[in-house]
């Protein structure tokens, strides 16, 4: 079973970026996921099953609908 990842959430993953980073926000969901790095701004893109093995643990959700 995958993990529940939509655009906005922000995401621990399991190893560290190499700047430091370890946490990422969702910018795009689909086949493909596509994450920005918090701390230095890289944008990455990760098939889903490559993704959903990466994450860790969702550290905030994205904001609800008005």
């Amino acid at each position: 079973m995958g993990v529940e990842a939509a655009a906005g959430d922000v995401w621990r993953m399991r190893r560290r970026h190499p700047c430091g980073g370890w946490e990422w926000r969702v910018v795009r969901v689909g086949a493909d996921v596509g994450i920005v790095c918090l701390t230095c701004g890289r944008r990455a893109t990760l098939a889903r099953r490559r993704f959903e093995a990466r994450a860790k643990t969702r550290v905030s959700a994205a904001p609800g609908p008005p």
